[in-house]
């Protein structure tokens, strides 16, 4: 019984802190930080993902009402001329808006503060990337978030399990294999539908990362379940599908993900593969 609690509390761990190396190193995290300008102190939280119809916010906290802002944007690869626009104060924050995308769309900004003929850019180094995608319905997000965490806990549990030669070997498999196939081949494609008007962008379609990890960790499930019922030593193959499952899962969401292909005037379309 101990033994049993033990094997789940690190299965909790081990998915616990994937999700979070996920999450903070994913490209859609917000690029957060504390700067000056002519010794006026600032703090900021730039978005890099806007979901819904309206047009994506910039916000920065700059208590001295002596600096002022501009924010600076374009088309993401595109040679689009930079649009320049000033920030409006409201209390101690100077705010602005990115105007609203096509889903898949990309634009690139920075945001220039001035003080005393002191200017700085924010990032000092390069633009931040943000995309647009559409409103997600909860009733849809919210089963593909809960399925797909109680896939990667069972996948582990199925993996510890495994290298602990335990009973359960089969049942963990199978469950691991069914929440994946629920929560990443039914309620992902939908998702991506609301969010970037397809509904799937990996292989044999394109080359979007998040659909080629589902299908990869599928295909391994499987993999593993027909080991399960048919060979002598399944376990290792339920090992390596959980190894292959927690790997592929800790590469950052939405990287390598749908982008549209802006073309000239006001004309785009989809590409199923993104840099």
């Amino acid at each position: 019984m101990l033994r049993n609690v033990a094997i789940w509390i690190l299965a909790i761990v081990i998915t616990l802190a994937s999700a979070v190396y996920q999450r903070l190193t994913g490209p859609t995290y917000p690029v957060e930080g504390e700067a000056e300008v002519a010794g006026s102190p600032i703090s900021y939280e730039l978005l890099r993902s806007h979901g819904g119809p309206g047009d994506q916010p910039v916000t920065l906290n700059v208590p001295d009402g002596t600096v002022s802002g501009t924010l600076v944007w374009r088309r993401y690869k595109t040679d689009d001329l930079w649009t320049r626009q000033e920030l409006v104060r409201i209390d101690d924050n100077l705010s602005g808006t990115l105007p609203h995308q096509p889903p898949a769309g990309k634009l690139e900004y920075h945001v220039e503060l001035t003080k005393d003929g002191e200017t700085l850019m924010i990032p000092e180094d390069e633009n931040i990337v943000t995309r647009f995608k559409g409103d997600v319905p909860a009733t849809v997000l919210i089963p593909h978030v809960l399925l797909m965490f109680l896939a990667m806990l069972i996948s582990t549990r199925a993996g510890l399990e495994a290298l602990a030669r335990g009973r359960r070997l089969k049942l963990y498999a199978f469950l691991a294999a069914a929440l994946i196939l629920v929560g990443g081949m039914v309620y992902g494609p939908v998702v991506q539908k609301y969010a970037f008007d397809a509904y799937w962008t990996g292989f044999p379609l394109g080359m979007d990362l998040t659909d080629n990890k589902t299908l990869i960790s599928m295909v391994m499930w499987v993999i593993a379940l027909v080991a399960v019922w048919r060979s002598a030593r399944p376990r290792w193959w339920v090992f390596a599908a959980s190894v292959v499952t927690l790997v592929i899962f800790m590469i950052p969401h939405s990287l390598h993900g749908s982008e549209l292909q802006y073309k000239k005037g006001t004309q785009y379309s989809l590409r199923l593969i993104d840099t």
